[in-house]
């Protein structure tokens, strides 16, 4: 979404874009850049006629490093740009910069350009960035299209048995029929724990560990710990966990025989949290189940490559469903909306409420999700002002 916003900041600049550098991220500790993770070359190629793009800076701009903007005050760093800036705003204040010294350095810049009042073109321009410019690395697409085709095409039970059937040949799987998939993105992680502040049933120790955990990443400034967990479910503030996922998911009619892939990176509590969601949905896979280590070698321990190979599985499902809103649901279903996809978006307050409940009836829980979710399925919804682009593609 940053990268879309700085080519649109290139566009009304009339300036050429340096490859942006990407930050590491302090819980995911991933020090990916953009060309690891993104072909550049097709990034500048579909954007050619756009904004004019290069991979780093010219030789007369080398003084312009992050280790020049560390150590003093400089001309050329933007570094106020405000949270949805208008495009008024970079024409004012950035552009004077330009025209002065030639180049400006703009850090921070996330979420710095408004989802409203722009021209059509950049609002254009954003869309085509983000669904025809930004394509993964091919070594990224050859292992998803690996995943996919495992799925859509899985091993007999003899071929199961034997230790190689990761090396299945493709011409054997063309006979049978493809099968359905759903995934699942399970954003159940420690720093999503924590930063909830809801109560996850594990006593007082997980209690104790999730809030000194908030204190260490975000200095104990997080929003949600005034309310009390009751409130928070309520209002459809906690993310599901496995197990609450799971019974959404048989509520809505999927059942033993659903293959089901888990897009996810660390599952707080790891596979004792899971065994529910196991039990429910037997043919549950995931990056290591259906990819051998050997194939897994070049996005091991990165984030960023991890989350790319689920993103791109993610786009190539039947259905997607994500266990809470956060950037990766928002940007597959945006990417799923524009490729007119079927995406299940759960309704966080009528479960967190349903789940209160203690004394629901099995029938009642199903038909309370099964109305709740009707118009949640992958219905085109229009952008309303100030949500975001990158959420509800249209009518942009």
């Amino acid at each position: 979404m940053g990268i879309c916003d700085a080519v649109a900041v290139a566009k009304i600049l009339n300036a050429t874009l340096v490859i942006p550098y990407l930050e590491v991220n302090p819980v995911w500790q991933d020090s990916s850049s953009f060309m690891d993770i993104y072909d550049v070359d097709h990034f500048i190629n579909v954007l050619k006629d756009d904004v004019s793009i290069v991979k780093e800076l010219p030789d007369e701009f080398s003084w312009s490093t992050r280790e020049y903007y560390a150590t003093a005050i400089r001309a050329t760093r933007i570094k106020r740009a405000p949270v949805h800036a208008s495009a008024n705003w970079y024409l004012e204040n950035v552009l004077p910069v330009l025209q002065s010294y030639g180049i400006a350095a703009i850090s921070p810049f996330s979420h710095r350009l408004s989802f409203d009042n722009l021209p059509s073109e950049i609002q254009q321009l954003r869309c085509k960035v983000n669904f025809k410019a930004l394509v993964f690395v091919p070594h990224i697409r050859a292992l998803g299209d690996a995943i996919v085709h495992r799925l859509r095409y899985p091993p007999g039970e003899t071929e199961a048995l034997s230790s190689d059937y990761l090396r299945v040949t493709t011409d054997q799987n063309d006979k049978q029929r493809p099968q359905k998939f759903v995934v699942l993105h399970l954003r159940f992680d420690k720093d999503m724990a924590a930063h909830s502040a809801c109560d996850f049933g594990g006593g007082k120790a997980e209690k104790l560990a999730l809030a000194k955990y908030r204190q260490t990443i975000w200095g104990g400034r997080v929003l949600n710990s005034q309310f009390t967990d009751e409130e928070l479910r309520s209002q459809g503030r906690c993310p599901l966990t496995p197990e609450e996922i799971g019974l959404l998911l048989a509520a809505l009619g999927f059942d033993n025989s659903t293959r089901l892939y888990l897009a996810s990176h660390r599952v707080y509590g790891g596979e004792a949290r899971i065994s529910t969601l196991r039990e429910l949905f037997p043919l549950m896979e995931n990056k290591k189940s259906l990819a051998s280590s050997e194939e897994r070698a070049r996005i091991k321990g990165k984030a960023s490559l991890l989350a790319a190979v689920d993103y791109y599985v993610g786009m190539h499902s039947d259905i997607f469903v994500s266990a809470s809103p956060g950037n990766m649901h928002n940007a597959l279903v945006g990417h799923r909306t524009f490729e007119n996809m079927k995406t299940i978006r759960p309704n966080m307050a009528l479960l967190g409420q349903l789940f209160l409940n203690k004394n629901i009836t099995w029938l009642e829980f199903r038909q309370a999700v099964a109305e709740g979710h009707q118009n949640r399925q992958g219905q085109l919804k229009l952008r309303k002002p100030k949500q975001s682009i990158y959420t509800y593609p249209a009518p942009d």
